[in-house]
């Protein structure tokens, strides 16, 4: 079920109000019924897919508190290769079969991969990852196996994270289950509020940008080097509202109900590094690969050189987690690039820097690093969008090519569309610059109480009209 469709605006108020008028002990079986609904709108039959990961890891979790010594490590592995075989199976079966035969013809060899008629489930990456951290935090200790089937399956399968997270960690959530959450004005209006904020990212300014996106990586051998530039451009903007939209109304659903979910944005584009930008971009999934992946090889307690190895697989197997395409992992391969070169001219940098007097609160050194932080970014996203590395390659060969301004001012898409984007993106920073700045929290409820809700029917009425709504698929929900 999408958040952007009819069913969800009919789905979510229905379940809201009967989680706060069940009692406390019928609440959990209540959202896990919901959360199957919300998940079997997609496909039905891949229920049964998440049903068993779910019953996967309940039990490895369970046999992993009741054993010790080695028998333990056995348990974990087991679980954590039997979960990721679901995942191989439907995502990245065909990748590597097709890759294989690719090889194997090379040198002479015939092998005909076999063909699997699925269609990958929606989110499976996102779930598998969920259970993962279960298990993993279980067989560490720093977290207790969850007894009660059917809280561990709704901590899993919770629909207003399940298909395009925030990742959650068990520590932060399956103890929230068990938390008699009352009905409270503040707080439901604070999540309908962030609800509102993610729909008006997702509907006015992503799938308005994804109009122009689209056109441009479908067959960028049609537009010249502005185009391309400005549609990556776009793409960095559509990518960032659909994605932290999705997380937006995520997390304000989730608290309407009462449940306190991680934030998984802050303001990515603000980075003045790559590292910066990693730490804002994605961050259940950032910190996922840290404590799961990067930390266990040695993180940055290694040798320089194992260091920089550490940040390449990192980074590569985030790229591959994305999906069964080398667009992706080499996005994520240039990224860890991107990290490493940083690394080895930091102090270069710094003398450079330091020779002509500009320090590190200098604003031409500050703006500098913003600006070509999302240069860096936006030349990531070209191979993260292109259909193939091929695309990606003529997108960066072309881009500085053929700057029709004449030819630009009179596209008829940009004028008839763009003024909405461009608005739409202009209240957006705006927002997040007033963010932190100012009280704009206290501000608004200082406001007398009609012009208060003046402005909210104001905005909700704006996104309204101003809308795309199509019930466009969020972007993460393809990974």
């Amino acid at each position: 079920m999408l958040f952007n469709s009819l069913e969800f605006a009919i789905f979510f108020p229905f379940v809201c109000i009967l989680y706060f008028l069940l009692p406390m002990q019928m609440r959990t079986p209540m959202l896990l019924v919901s959360s199957c609904i919300f998940y079997m709108a997609f496909i039905p039959a891949y229920i049964f897919i998440l049903l068993l990961t779910i019953v996967i890891d309940y039990t490895a979790g369970i046999y992993l508190e009741r054993t010790h010594g080695a028998v333990r490590s056995v348990l974990l592995w087991s679980s954590i290769v039997a979960t990721c075989l679901v995942l191989f199976i439907f995502k990245y079966f065909h990748f590597f079969a097709s890759n294989f035969a690719g090889l194997a013809s090379l040198i002479g060899w015939r092998v005909t991969p076999p063909a699997l008629s699925i269609i990958l489930p929606v989110g499976l990456s996102f779930h598998t990852f969920q259970s993962l951290s279960y298990v993993i935090e279980v067989y560490r200790g720093h977290q207790r196996a969850e007894p009660n089937f059917v809280t561990y399956a709704t901590y899993v399968m919770f629909f207003p994270q399940l298909v395009a997270g925030p990742i959650e960690r068990p520590q932060n959530l399956l103890h929230q289950f068990y938390e008699n959450h009352v009905f409270d004005y503040d707080r439901v209006t604070s999540g309908l509020k962030r609800m509102a904020w993610g729909f008006f990212k997702k509907l006015v300014v992503a799938d308005r940008l994804a109009l122009y996106v689209n056109d441009v990586y479908a067959a960028p051998q049609n537009f010249n080097g502005l185009q391309i530039t400005l549609g990556t451009v776009f793409f960095a903007y559509q990518i960032y509202c659909d994605f932290s939209g999705y997380s937006d109304i995520a997390i304000g659903s989730a608290r309407v109900l009462g449940f306190r979910l991680m934030e998984n944005f802050g303001n990515p584009y603000y980075s003045r590094s790559i590292s910066e930008f990693w730490h804002r971009w994605h961050m259940s999934l950032s910190t996922w690969f840290r404590d799961y992946v990067y930390i266990p090889m040695g993180g940055s307690r290694v040798s320089a050189a194992r260091r920089y190895f550490n940040l390449l697989v990192t980074f590569g197997v985030s790229g591959l987690w994305h999906g069964a395409n080398w667009t992706y992992v080499a996005w994520g391969l240039l990224n860890g690039c991107y990290l490493v070169v940083a690394l080895l001219t930091t102090q270069i940098r710094n003398r450079l820097f330091g020779t002509f007097g500009v320090g590190e609160s200098n604003r031409f050194r500050f703006g500098t690093r913003r600006l070509s932080t999302f240069a860096f970014i936006c030349a990531g996203w070209v191979v993260f969008r292109s259909n193939n590395l091929t695309d990606a390659v003529y997108i960066f060969s072309h881009l500085w090519q053929n700057w029709d301004f004449a030819h630009i001012s009179t596209e008829q898409f940009l004028l008839r569309q763009m003024p909405v984007a461009f608005g739409g993106i202009a209240l957006l920073e705006l927002g997040q610059l007033l963010n932190g700045r100012l009280a704009v929290k206290s501000f608004v409820l200082s406001l007398p109480t009609p012009l208060r809700w003046a402005g909210y029917a104001t905005f909700v009425l704006g996104v309204v009209l101003c809308g795309i709504f199509r019930q466009t698929q969020f972007i993460y929900f393809q990974f």
